[in-house]
């Protein structure tokens, strides 16, 4: 918004100004990309400092940390008067990101019956590209009141914040965490309340022995390192780190800034990036319709095609149809936002929930708390490496920023196909067969898990 850039970035403002200047470049401000970025940062601090927390004091502590953690940040930011207050705003709602992602689909994951569990974790990413979809609708609707429009924008994000404090002080705590923590008792009330039986003995007992193994366990970052689970480890690495190397939060994030940069007007740029929102948050769904069918190796791979050939085309049409004075035609710029939603669809329903499903399943529950922490770590550090760089790649790269994403797809697509094995119907204590029959990681996988088990921390 051009009230916020006025007020904090007056330089970008300038320059955005300027009638003689390079498309690419227009944004390419290391301050602007530094305040973008160091959410993720701060987020990726957090998640490892939630990882204890959420152990030791439950899901819900962890949840209203983050629900007060994004009060603050959404008030610091609304009500700035300088950088420091913008930027501090801005680590505080990276610390609520850090606990909500770290706590929350644990809840989820505890809290659903079996067969819901896949379906519920998914409805996770549902929440967050729907949000994301709300967020580009808000700042379509603030941006035409100025000059105090983006006050207004940042401000809203209260809402969510205040409904997140408040859920996490009425829900009730998970019968996992309660029994961790020695409340059997208060943990099966629990377990009888959402079941809505009474006969929950036998998933009561398992919580229990799972409890013990996981207790039993005193540095699981330590076991997770362990050669037995050298394939959970790869996996919680590379799926995130796939994830953001699909390129698509550099077109969420910044849609606005590309589709000004290509030519688009303000309001045009705007509406464009609130249609691709919509567009992510509706194909998440097809994922949920599909990925106990059709499994999740399939999702993954015909969705990094799919991304791969959009991005080669977005990137052959700037190439040939955009220089640096020049605007798209209004049939170019049509094609060019239909092919960003193709992209968009894509990621919604293999990458977009299945970079999270699948690390979230594959580990044992010794080690599932430090997996999931590293998956968010590694999600943020790759969310704030590419948004530190985006806006000065975008500058050098320019057309060809396209291509360097679609080449790290290509990667990702042969690296499912290569070392993924199907994760669908198998159940998670039995995942450790699938590694074992798999041609490369039964040679990693010890063929008898009591092999190193006197080697466990």
């Amino acid at each position: 918004m051009d009230g916020f850039l006025r007020e904090f970035f007056h330089s970008v403002y300038i320059h955005k100004q300027h009638a003689h200047e390079n498309n690419y470049c227009k944004y390419d401000n290391q301050g602007l990309a530094a305040f973008t970025s160091s959410l993720y940062f701060a987020g990726l601090v957090a998640s490892l400092m939630a990882s204890p927390i959420t152990r030791k004091y439950g899901r819900r502590a962890s949840i209203i940390c983050g629900g007060i953690s994004f009060l603050v940040g959404a008030t610091l930011n609304a009500s700035a008067v300088n950088m420091a207050m913008l930027l501090l705003g801005r680590i505080m709602l990276g610390v609520g990101i850090g606990f909500g992602n770290q706590a929350v689909p644990l809840y989820l994951s505890e809290m659903a019956p079996t067969h819901l569990r896949g379906a519920l974790n998914m409805m996770f990413q549902v929440a967050t590209t729907f949000g994301i979809f709300t967020a580009n609708m808000v700042n379509y609707g603030t941006q035409k009141l100025e000059p105090w429009g983006w006050r207004l924008s940042l401000g809203l994000a209260a809402i969510p914040a205040f409904l997140m404090t408040v859920g996490g002080f009425l829900l009730p705590e998970t019968p996992n965490s309660l029994i961790e923590r020695g409340s059997k008792e208060r943990g099966k009330k629990v377990l009888v309340k959402i079941r809505g039986t009474d006969k929950v003995d036998a998933e009561f007992q398992d919580m229990i022995d799972a409890s013990e193994l996981a207790n039993a366990i005193k540095h699981p970052f330590r076991n997770i390192l362990e050669r037995r689970n050298r394939p959970q480890l790869v996996m919680a690495i590379c799926m995130p780190a796939f994830q953001i190397l699909t390129g698509i939060n550099s077109i969420l994030f910044y849609a606005p800034v590309l589709f000004q940069s290509m030519g688009f007007g303000g309001n045009a740029s705007l509406y464009s990036s609130a249609l691709t929102g919509a567009v992510l948050a509706g194909s998440t769904f097809i994922s949920i319709a599909t990925v106990d069918r059709l499994g999740r190796r399939a999702l993954l791979i015909s969705g990094g095609i799919q991304m791969i050939i959009c991005q080669v085309i977005v990137a052959i049409i700037l190439g040939l149809k955009f220089g640096d004075n020049q605007e798209l035609s209004k049939g170019y710029s049509i094609l060019l936002v239909t092919v960003i939603c193709l992209f968009v669809l894509a990621f919604g329903w293999s990458w977009g929930p299945l970079g999270w499903t699948v690390p979230s399943e594959i580990f044992a529950l010794e080690t599932r708390s430090a997996g999931q922490s590293i998956t968010v770590a590694v999600n943020l550090l790759f969310t704030f490496i590419i948004a530190q760089c985006f806006l000065a790649m975008l500058c050098h790269f320019k057309f060809g920023i396209f291509l360097f994403f679609a080449g790290w797809i290509t990667v990702m697509t042969i690296f499912v196909y290569v070392f993924l094995p199907e994760t669908k119907g198998v159940p998670i204590e039995e995942m450790i067969f699938l590694w074992r029959k798999h041609w490369f990681w039964k040679r990693i996988v010890p063929e008898i898990p009591e092999a190193d088990k006197n080697n466990t921390v």
